[in-house]
């Protein structure tokens, strides 16, 4: 711990020029740990690294409101993009800050103005800083769907004094698989902490926002290409025009996982010569858009309710794919490539239940396109929806364990 609290002190400079360069003095302040003060009532503060954590968690986050009218709940994140899908959302006693750097500093600045009784960390946020000032303080530390890779977990035994530590903080932590939580156990998690297996991102929560704009063609006619990479969207957009030419999907939405690559893929997509808009720019698709660029953050519930067919984004690079579980809930007929490591036993259920088309690679996308008419999407669909099923987990044990670490609403401050 006193190595990476000196490796920290000497990288704090380069963070501060750096959150000040990207956002600003607000930025800075809340880096610091000088974030928004609560309003009276009980308070929790919950972390998620980005986009996609904390999405994976809004129902969460809805269910504890619910359930707890008053709480006051500081979000924070490591992006801006996540602090703006916070606000966006317009949740009542919710706020979004920027997370506080790992020091003692600043996380105890964070601890001390807002005061929260309960830590919930989503997936694998284990900042040892954090962790240690929010136990100093007495402030429960919940994890939910943890994820630890066998690579990450070799890592971390190169550190058994500072994950040991961290983990001995943790007063309730469930993983996303039984890999994980024993590769936890075996770093140092008490085993009496474990909690439920839960895959935070098969909970699925409908759009908080209305769609800008009504649906371009028929559904069964568009196609969404779902948080693709980098190296992916050439290929993607090269089989959407052949298909299309050969009376496969006529519009396609393309939704990068990171919404800064716009202006890249605007030229990729300019430069084949496809008429399109561009969410960014405020656009809306015209009667000769073929590609509607979306290349903004925490709105993919929104062009997952658009399209007939979405394309698995992260599957034809090598990131592992994305979550099949949002496109199947909004009834999508779900097509990826090859690399599934994310979500391996989901893939591996969806090809036995045929409820995907897996396509090797990205030069027989435009193939398997018109493979899928409007009569296969619906089935596709039916049977993705059927056999995702038995992976989903009730919420409610967590939503029990928050309500446990909080006070009583006669003990909350006031």
């Amino acid at each position: 711990m006193i190595l990476y609290q000196i490796l920290l002190a000497l990288a704090l400079p380069v963070l501060m020029l750096h959150a000040a360069l990207t956002g600003g003095r607000v930025a800075l302040r809340e880096r610091l740990g000088l974030g928004p003060l609560p309003a009276p009532g009980p308070r929790l503060w919950l972390h998620g690294a980005s986009n996609g954590e904390l999405t994976s968690g809004l129902a969460v986050i809805q269910a504890v409101i619910k359930e707890r009218p008053g709480l006051q709940i500081l979000i924070t994140c490591n992006s801006l993009t996540g602090r703006d899908l916070i606000a966006r959302w317009g949740l009542p006693g919710v706020r979004g800050a920027l997370a506080p750097f790992d020091t003692a500093g600043a996380a105890g600045r964070l601890l001390d103005r807002f005061q929260p009784q309960v830590l919930v960390l989503l997936e694998s946020e284990f900042w040892p800083a954090r962790l240690a000032a929010a136990h100093r303080r007495g402030v429960q530390i919940l994890v939910i769907g943890a994820r630890l890779s066998a690579r990450s977990a070799a890592r971390w035994a190169l550190w058994p004094g500072l994950i040991g530590a961290l983990l001995s903080r943790i007063d309730w932590l469930s993983p996303q698989d039984a890999g994980s939580g024993e590769r936890l156990a075996a770093l140092g998690l008490p085993v009496q902490v474990l909690g439920p297996q839960i895959m935070l991102k098969a909970q699925t929560s409908p759009a908080l926002l209305p769609a800008p704009f009504a649906a371009p063609a028929p559904r069964t006619q568009i196609l969404l290409a779902a948080s693709t990479h980098d190296g992916e969207e050439a290929g993607i957009v090269a089989a959407f025009a052949e298909a299309r030419h050969r009376g496969g999907p006529q519009f396609m939405i393309l939704a990068p996982r990171h919404a800064a690559r716009g202006p890249e893929i605007a030229r990729l997509i300019a430069a084949v010569g496809l008429p399109m808009a561009q969410r960014s720019r405020g656009q809306v698709p015209g009667a000769d858009t073929q590609i509607y660029l979306a290349d903004t953050m925490g709105e993919m519930p929104l062009w997952y309710a658009m399209a007939g067919i979405c394309l698995i984004g992260g599957t034809f690079a090598e990131r592992g794919g994305h979550t099949p579980f949002e496109p199947a809930s909004h009834g999508c007929a779900l097509i990826h490539g090859p690399s599934v490591s994310n979500f391996a036993p989901q893939f591996a259920a969806l090809a036995l239940a045929q409820g995907a088309v897996c396509v090797a690679q990205v030069s027989g996308l435009a193939e398997a396109l018109l493979q899928i008419p409007a009569a296969r999407q619906a089935s596709l669909a039916a049977a993705a929806t059927a056999c995702l099923a038995p992976f989903s987990v009730e919420i409610d044990p967590i939503i029990v364990r928050i309500q446990a670490a909080l006070p009583s609403p006669a003990q909350s401050p006031i």
